[in-house]
């Protein structure tokens, strides 16, 4: 009875070590495998590219134009000058500009001497050559649009003016970049969920994202560049935004 008695106590323990082993052995399986999944999520990922597009009207605008006089005698020089002066801010107010919105520049004076027969300059002053910028910042942008493209009219008054093009800005450009951003992530994700599901995945959360290039072009242009274009020539413009972004693989 004794040795039975020992014999079956034996054989629980192996039983019960057997059993130890086996449980230890499934556990480990199921650990690797967990520690697999983790990895292959940490390592596959998906990566695309998202953009978004609007069209956008100038709101402010800069139109700087520059008037000039020459004469022998200094003290004239500035009298004339000042005389365009008047006559320029005269025609800006009569068109409907605001005193506020005219900013004058200092006057810069520049000495011409005369030449040799070698078209060199000598120590002799011929005239002094005198020049003035005035500026237009103005929110009425089709106005002062208008009203550079006619202010050659005062060259029939006699003034020498050199007209420049006007610069079209965008006021409200850290509003739209965010607006823009946040349209450019859902094209990305929408761009994610499409491949994925091309392979029968689905993506999981967003790992990384980074911020591409953020331009302002004419309408029709093609242009991209790496620093991103700010073009201001144009009064209606195209705003591109575009982020780069990492989505994790869900199989």
């Amino acid at each position: 009875m004794n040795e039975n008695h020992n014999f079956l106590k034996h054989s629980q323990i192996i039983i019960l070590g057997l059993c130890i082993a086996a449980a230890t052995i499934v556990s480990s399986l199921i650990f690797s495998k967990a520690l697999l999944q983790m990895k292959r999520f940490s390592e596959e990922v998906i990566n695309v590219t998202g953009s978004a597009e609007k069209r956008i009207k100038s709101d402010s605008i800069a139109w700087t134009s520059k008037f000039t006089v020459r004469d022998p005698q200094m003290t004239v020089a500035y009298q004339r000058l000042k005389e365009n002066l008047e006559s320029v801010k005269g025609y800006l107010l009569s068109k409907g500009i605001r005193e506020e919105e005219i900013i004058v520049a200092q006057v810069e004076t520049e000495i011409l001497y005369q030449k040799n027969e070698k078209g060199n300059d000598t120590n002799q002053i011929e005239a002094y050559r005198l020049n003035q910028a005035i500026e237009v910042r103005s929110f009425e942008v089709d106005k002062v649009t208008a009203i550079s493209r006619e202010a050659t009219e005062l060259i029939n008054q006699g003034i020498e003016l050199i007209s420049n093009a006007p610069e079209y800005f965008y006021t409200k450009l850290s509003e739209l970049k965010l607006e823009m951003l946040s349209e450019a992530t859902r094209n990305a994700k929408k761009r994610a969920e499409q491949m994925a599901a091309s392979t029968g995945n689905k993506i999981g959360l967003m790992r990384s994202a980074r911020m591409g290039v953020f331009q302002i072009t004419p309408v029709n242009s093609v242009e991209v560049s790496d620093w991103g274009e700010n073009d201001t020539r144009s009064l209606e413009k195209k705003v591109m935004a575009v982020v780069k972004i990492d989505f994790a693989i869900l199989s």
